[in-house]
């Protein structure tokens, strides 16, 4: 799984590399690459508390979400098939004589 940031300017959300390298730079953890590059050319360097801040937060929230995975996998073990072994009655099946679905036995 790789971390999703919220960019800080725009609010948009962005997936930078997993190396957190672009080929002409480092990814940002505050700004989308679209900002960043602006930000860049306006002689603007971002905040390295604020960037250690939104890293922290990223990794925590995959930490929880791959904790979630473990404790609640997709499908339930032991169960089975819980599908109904035969579709229900409909409404005009039920009327009438042997409307109702006798035991086995």
């Amino acid at each position: 799984m790789r971390l999703v940031f919220e960019c800080v300017e725009c609010g948009g959300h962005y997936l930078p590399p997993e190396d957190m390298r672009y080929p002409d730079g480092p990814a940002s953890a505050v700004w989308c690459s679209g900002c960043q590059s602006a930000k860049r050319s306006a002689g603007l360097r971002e905040d390295p508390l604020l960037a250690r801040v939104a890293l922290a937060a990223a990794r925590a929230a995959l930490a929880a979400r791959r904790a979630a995975e473990v404790a609640e996998p997709a499908w339930p073990q032991g169960r089975g098939d819980v599908r109904p072994s035969r579709p229900p009655l409909s409404r005009r099946a039920r009327s009438g004589p042997g409307g109702v679905r006798g035991k086995l036995g």
